[in-house]
C-alpha cells in the first residue's frame, strides 16, 4: 500500500511539474510578446497586464520548487534542507499569484487610482503573512482568493459596462480566460493530491485556456 501511495504521489509530483513548467514558460512568452506593443503605445494598461503575468510566473516557479525537489531528490532531500525554505517559497508564492491578481485587476482600473500600485504590494504582503501565521492557512487561503475573484470580476464588470473602454481594450477577452483559469486553480486545491485522474483533469483544461491566451495575446500583440 505504500508503495502504491508512493507512486500515486510521484505521478502527482510528476504532473505539478511539467504543469507549472507550461504555465511559466506561456506567463514568460505573454511578457515578453508584449513588450514591443507597450515601448510603441507606452500604455499603462498593457504595462501591468504584462506585470500580472510576470508574476504568475515567479508564483509558478515557487509553486513547484519544493514538490521539484521531492520528485528529484526524495523526500529526505527536503527534511534536510533549511527550515526557513519551506516557508520562505510559501510565502513568495502567495505574494506572486496575489500580485498577479492585483495587477491584472489594476491593468483595468489603473485609471481610476492613478499612481497607487505599491498598496497593492502592501496589501499582497499582508495576506502572505496572515496566511503563513493561520493554524487553517488552506482555508484562508481559500477565501482570500475568492475575495481576489470578486474583485476581478468587479473590475471585468467596470470594462465591459463602459463600451467605449472595451472596444480599446485588445485583450478583454483574455481577462475572461485568465478569470477561469484561476477558478479551475482553486478547484485543483480542494481535489485531494492522490486523486490524480480529476487532478489531470483540472491540469489539462488549465493548460488549454492558458495556451488559448497565450496565442490571443501574441496574435493581438502582433
Amino acid at each position: 500500500m505504500q508503495d502504491v501511495m508512493e507512486q500515486l504521489l510521484t505521478i502527482s509530483v510528476g504532473m505539478e511539474i511539467i504543469y507549472s513548467f507550461v504555465i511559466i514558460l506561456c506567463s514568460l512568452m505573454v511578457y515578453y510578446g508584449t513588450k514591443e506593443l507597450y515601448e510603441l503605445t507606452n500604455h499603462k494598461g498593457i504595462k501591468y497586464f504584462r506585470l500580472s503575468f510576470l508574476f504568475f510566473a515567479i508564483a509558478y516557479f515557487f509553486r513547484s520548487f519544493i514538490k521539484f525537489l521531492v520528485y528529484f531528490f526524495g523526500v529526505n532531500a527536503v527534511r534536510e534542507i533549511p527550515q526557513f525554505i519551506a516557508p520562505l517559497t510559501l510565502f513568495v508564492f502567495i505574494y506572486a499569484s496575489s500580485m498577479a491578481v492585483f495587477y491584472l485587476f489594476y491593468s483595468m482600473v489603473y485609471r481610476k487610482w492613478e499612481n497607487k500600485s505599491y498598496l497593492f504590494h502592501i496589501f499582497a504582503v499582508i495576506i502572505a503573512i496572515i496566511i503563513l501565521l493561520s493554524d487553517d492557512a488552506s482555508w484562508l487561503y481559500l477565501g482570500i482568493n475568492f475575495i481576489l475573484f470578486l474583485l476581478l470580476a468587479v473590475g471585468i464588470c467596470i470594462m465591459h459596462r463602459n463600451k467605449k473602454e472595451n472596444k480599446k481594450n485588445r485583450f478583454f477577452i483574455v481577462y475572461i480566460l485568465l478569470f477561469a483559469f484561476w477558478l479551475l486553480n482553486v478547484v485543483d486545491i480542494l481535489i485531494p493530491t492522490i486523486i490524480g485522474t480529476y487532478q489531470l483533469t483540472v491540469y489539462l483544461i488549465s493548460l488549454g485556456i492558458f495556451m488559448l491566451i497565450l496565442f490571443k495575446v501574441l496574435k493581438r500583440a502582433g
